[in-house]
């Protein structure tokens, strides 16, 4: 295994200094994880505990296997021709690679690398997941719509132009406007793939305290190439190279004082 965990169980007591874990079950449990574009392997062997209510950054080089990952927890996968995967993702204790991909998708949302709104006005956006899973409109679903941009800290900028364009919106406003959407249905988990990695420095500020938030209610894992970013915001990060998870733990460990000396060499920019 390449990934080393940092709650994985031991037998002897806790190092000194070292507090207990905070919680018992992780939100997600990722072993033995393989993942093939036909004849060609992007993930092997990837073993990861995501910690539930924190936020998990993904970082390392392009090409990597980051996003492919990322893609794997909600299943984004099969709509690729000739993917398979092979391993175990629980969500829960639940087989997430065999739930019903609706029901997967209610609870792991996703947010892609450039903002993507549909070709609808603010407010149809946020209320189509809604309208989808079956909420009517009325009260109950403009409630919902309102609460979803609040959570996604975008109301009190919108909240008087809700039936405009959402290509009306600046990037930054886009780009919250797909995590409000992906809000809407209440999500356990938020997927991440470089959500600001288009966006000014003033947008990426407002995206991250709204992540920082959001982590009392919901997992996130984000995948980044800005490695600052992952030491601002991230609980944890895992360090993907090659297809393989190099290192895993607390954020500051691996930033100050990482084991492994590709870590190192790529956090110290001797690489990628």
């Amino acid at each position: 295994m390449m990934g080393t965990l940092a709650h994985s169980t031991s037998s002897g007591p806790p190092s000194a200094g070292l507090a207990p874990p905070e919680r018992m079950q992780p939100k997600l449990r990722i072993s033995r994880l393989n993942f093939f574009y036909g004849a060609y392997q992007a993930l092997h062997n990837i073993e990861l505990e995501v910690a539930a209510n924190r936020i998990t950054a993904l970082i390392g080089p392009s090409g990597c296997g980051k996003s492919t990952f990322l893609r794997v927890l909600n299943r984004m996968h099969e709509t690729v021709r000739g993917a398979r995967v092979s391993g175990e993702v629980l969500l829960d204790s639940e087989d997430a690679l065999a739930m019903n991909v609706n029901q997967l998708r209610r609870r792991v949302g996703m947010v892609f690398q450039k903002p993507n709104p549909f070709p609808k006005s603010l407010f149809e956006n946020v209320a189509y997941g809604l309208r989808v899973n079956g909420m009517r409109g009325g009260s109950r679903l403009h409630e919902a719509v309102e609460h979803s941009l609040r959570r996604a800290a975008l109301w009190d900028e919108v909240k008087d132009s809700l039936h405009k364009s959402a290509y009306a919106l600046s990037g930054g406003q886009q780009q919250r406007l797909c995590v409000a959407r992906a809000l809407a249905v209440n999500p356990e988990v938020l997927l991440l793939d470089e959500p600001s990695s288009a966006l000014d420095p003033i947008a990426t500020a407002k995206i991250e305290e709204l992540l920082f938030h959001l982590k009392k209610n919901c997992t996130i894992v984000i995948v980044t190439h800005n490695m600052q970013q992952a030491a601002r915001i991230a609980d944890e990060t895992g360090f993907f190279l090659l297809g393989k998870l190099i290192e895993f733990g607390k954020t500051e460990t691996i930033f100050k004082n990482p084991s492994k000396k590709e870590t190192e060499d790529y956090i110290t920019g001797r690489f990628g």
